[in-house]
């Protein structure tokens, strides 16, 4: 089975944001093969990662075999070496890799997840992420995350007190959802680690599962730190790419929390890679957006300690057949591959 077309595009879907996680965030994947079949994915890079597929990626893959995926990975990864390794370059990379493995399970006709040897009919844990402040509808546990964890986005707006306004909005969420429903916080980079451990120190009555991605990807050393000195665990790895550079976070167990984005950090090929580099760590992989489909089939297959997938973007209505999060929950869905086909209008 060789590929005779690899295609991307960008769909942009009314209620599509607009920033970064629509004009660099995600792209569009189609690879089609001599035997008829259609592999899809979603990658990251926006213009500028559809350039690199279709000046490097695509003339590296037309006329090969779809086999081994793996060596397909490597020969790509290589070719963008000098302006790659990270960012755009492998977010696009991504795209094209899902794609592939979407035609390795057609082609055997399974799901991604049964290609993985899981079990295709089970479903997973989500937990919710919301912005600012824990919103009416997931107090209730009438929303489509039910009564499930809770990861509050928290921005500093008092300069002048940010440690009291971090335990002020954390602390809100706490008294809304209540003493037992699981919480988590998201720095998004934006603190340093004396900030951090300060502000653990205050959130730990408020019981809060981890604090995600405090300090910048590179401040490796603050990292190490904050992994012997903060009382709360650490989460992170959205914003890093391949397998290797998880090596050294696993290595020198930077995050108790894992969170690779599969559309990211190098695709289905590299997830597989870092769930099996955490095996018998103690280290857990919770993947960023894991309740789309690229991630939930590993998710499903590959975590059997404590699966937990985080809520998606609920802008991206282009990516078809999407299984729904019902009461805290999803179920994978049926058919071949990742069992979803993408929209190509309205685009860029």
């Amino acid at each position: 089975m060789r590929i005779v077309s690899v295609r991307s595009f960008q769909p942009i879907a009314p209620n599509s944001p607009p920033d970064w996680r629509t004009s660099l965030g995600q792209i569009a994947v189609r690879i089609e093969t001599d035997a008829g079949l259609v592999g899809w994915g979603v990658g990251g890079g926006g213009a500028a990662g559809r350039h690199v597929i279709e000046t490097i990626l695509a003339p590296g893959l037309i006329g090969e075999a779809v086999e081994p995926i793996e060596q397909r990975w490597e020969e790509l990864y290589r070719a963008t070496l000098p302006f790659g390794r990270k960012g755009i370059a492998v977010m696009a990379l991504s795209g094209v890799d899902l794609a592939l493995w979407d035609l390795r399970a057609r082609a055997a006709g399974l799901s991604i997840a049964a290609l993985l040897g899981g079990d295709e009919s089970s479903t997973v844990p989500v937990y919710t992420t919301v912005w600012n402040e824990v919103d009416p509808l997931t107090v209730s546990g009438q929303g489509p995350g039910g009564t499930g964890p809770v990861k509050l986005h928290v921005a500093i707006h008092d300069p002048g007190d940010p440690v009291g306004d971090v335990v002020r909005q954390v602390g809100a969420a706490r008294t809304a959802l209540g003493p037992h429903r699981s919480l988590m916080v998201d720095a998004w980079m934006k603190w340093n680690v004396d900030l951090t451990l300060r502000i653990a120190d205050r959130l730990v009555p408020l019981g809060i599962e981890w604090i995600e991605e405090p300090l910048s990807p590179d401040d490796l050393t603050g990292y190490e730190r904050l992994t012997r000195d903060c009382p709360i665990p650490i989460a992170g790895g959205e914003h890093e790419f391949t397998a290797a550079a998880f090596r050294e976070l696993i290595d020198r167990r930077l995050h108790s929390i894992l969170q690779p984005d599969v559309c990211w950090v190098g695709g289905m090929t590299e997830l597989v890679k870092i769930y099996r580099l955490a095996q018998g760590t103690g280290l857990r992989v919770v993947p960023h957006r894991g309740a789309e489909v690229w991630a939930l089939h590993a998710i499903a297959a590959l975590d059997r300690r404590a699966p937990l997938a985080e809520s998606g973007r609920p802008w991206m209505t282009w990516v078809r057949g999407q299984p729904p999060l019902l009461a805290g929950r999803i179920a994978l869905p049926t058919g071949p591959g990742f069992g979803v086909w993408l929209e190509e209008t309205p685009q860029t």
